[in-house]
């Protein structure tokens, strides 16, 4: 006998999902990282390259060419010789702050739960 189709109970999202802009903005490779080392102020590229461990410095550029076109980072080119560049976030940029540390609490969470499931689990065997 076929189980019967239940209706969802979910209200429908907003026109124009707005969660799918925001994820497309956190689901980039990186974004997380970029935008949580520039919550402690404006970083030159050779300083947040130093910041995030594991990026190449081509993602790295690419992560901060996307991040300024969705206005999540603001780039200033400093009046300098030779000319140097400051990255920082701006008002939505500071305001998906909020939104990482939730996943970051969650993540930790779950990573402590998985653990802690597989500690038990090679208890029992």
């Amino acid at each position: 006998m076929a189980l019967k189709m239940r209706k969802s109970k979910a209200p429908p999202p907003p026109f124009g999902c707005p969660m799918a802009a925001c994820m497309s903005v956190l689901g980039g490779a990186w974004a997380p990282s970029v935008i949580w080392k520039l919550s402690g102020g404006p970083r030159r590229f050779g300083e947040l390259y130093s910041d995030i461990p594991g990026i190449s410095p081509r993602m790295l550029t690419a992560r901060l060419k996307e991040l300024a076109e969705k206005g999540v980072v603001i780039r200033k080119v400093m009046p300098t010789s030779p000319p140097s560049v400051e990255y920082s976030l701006s008002g939505p940029g500071r305001e998906l702050l909020p939104v990482i540390d939730a996943i970051v609490r969650v993540g930790t969470r779950l990573k402590e739960g998985a653990l802690t499931a597989g500690a038990g689990a090679r208890q029992r065997a």
